[in-house]
């Protein structure tokens, strides 16, 4: 696994989005209180039931593993002159 530029803040930018995309998906809704570990994972799963990841193989199913995945997921839906992609 590559180490991605700017992968913490962009991970941060992914929990947020996808916290969003979560709850207006109506999969459900985060307390302030949620370790970001939940929140990582349960954005991760609905995104690969929802197709718009593709899933880790079953024995790479880490959270290290899933928090590059979010990093990815959302470096490629940023706008290219995005500041986190410079």
């Amino acid at each position: 696994m590559k180490k991605i530029k700017n992968e913490s803040e962009l991970l941060k930018e992914a929990i947020r989005v996808g916290v969003r995309y979560f709850e207006a998906r109506g999969a459900g809704k985060f307390e302030a209180t949620d370790h970001i570990d939940i929140k990582i994972r349960a954005i991760y799963l609905l995104l690969v039931k929802d197709k718009v990841v593709q899933p880790l193989a079953s024995n790479d199913e880490t959270l290290p593993n899933m928090r590059h995945k979010l990093a990815i997921w959302i470096s490629k839906n940023l706008p290219s002159d995005h500041y986190l992609l410079q």
